[in-house]
C-alpha cells in the first residue's frame, strides 16, 4: 500500500508563505479554532518529510523562541515530536530534532521510495521547493493550503507557487477557521 503524502502550506491571500516587516506568526489571525485543528490533525500517526532550508528555519525559530511565543503552540510542539525525514545532502546527524533522520539524495527519488515504504502518512509543512518537485512528479496526494485573511504585498516572503508546474485541482475539505481563516484540501493532477 502506497502511504499518503500531503503538502501543507500557509499562505497569505496574495500567495506568500511569509511575510517580513512587523508581521506576526500566522500574520497575527491566528485563533483557537485554528490551533486546536493543528493540534488535532497532528494527533495521530505520521512521519513528517522536510527539505533542509525548512528543517534549519523550524529548528533557528524554535531556538530563538521561549516557552511563551506562539511558536512553541501545542501543534508545533507535537509535529516537532513526530518521526521526521529531512531530505539533505548538505545536513549531518544528529540534528536538534527529537526524531529525524537525514535521507541524502533526489527528493523525488526519497519521497517515491518513503510512499512505498511508510506504514503511516506522510505530511511535509512548507518545504517549498521540494514540494513543488513532488507535486510535478506526481507523488502529493493532497495539497493543504490554509489562507490567512492578508495581503503581503510589499512585505511578503516565499512565494508559493513560485516557478511551479501548472495544475488541476479537485476540492477534496474545505472549511473556515476563527470566522477567518480557510483550510482548503485539494487533489492535485498536472495540467
Amino acid at each position: 500500500m502506497t502511504a499518503t503524502y500531503t503538502f501543507d502550506v500557509f499562505s497569505s491571500l496574495d500567495g506568500y508563505g511569509a511575510a517580513g516587516g512587523d508581521w506576526t506568526g500566522y500574520w497575527g489571525k491566528q485563533g483557537p479554532q485554528l490551533l486546536d485543528h493543528r493540534l488535532a490533525q497532528h494527533a495521530g500517526e505520521q512521519r513528517m518529510v522536510f527539505g533542509a532550508n525548512t528543517y534549519r528555519a523550524f529548528a533557528q525559530m524554535l531556538a530563538d523562541s521561549t516557552g511563551e511565543s506562539d511558536v512553541r503552540d501545542p501543534w508545533v510542539t507535537r509535529m516537532r515530536n513526530l518521526p521526521a525525514i529531512v531530505v539533505s545532502n548538505t545536513l549531518q546527524e544528529p540534528l536538534d530534532w527529537p526524531d529525524a533522520t537525514v535521507v541524502k539524495g533526489d527528493a523525488v527519488d526519497v519521497v517515491a521510495r518513503l510512499k512505498e515504504e511508510s506504514d503511516v502518512p506522510l505530511r511535509s509543512h512548507g518545504s517549498l521547493s521540494m514540494n513543488r518537485a513532488l507535486m510535478a512528479a506526481g507523488l502529493v496526494d493532497r495539497l493543504q493550503i490554509t489562507v490567512f485573511p492578508v495581503v503581503t504585498g510589499r512585505t511578503g516572503l516565499d512565494r508559493v507557487f513560485e516557478g511551479a508546474a501548472d495544475f488541476d485541482l479537485e476540492l477534496l475539505e474545505h472549511r473556515t477557521l476563527d470566522d477567518r481563516i480557510q483550510e482548503l484540501v485539494y487533489r492535485p493532477t498536472l495540467h
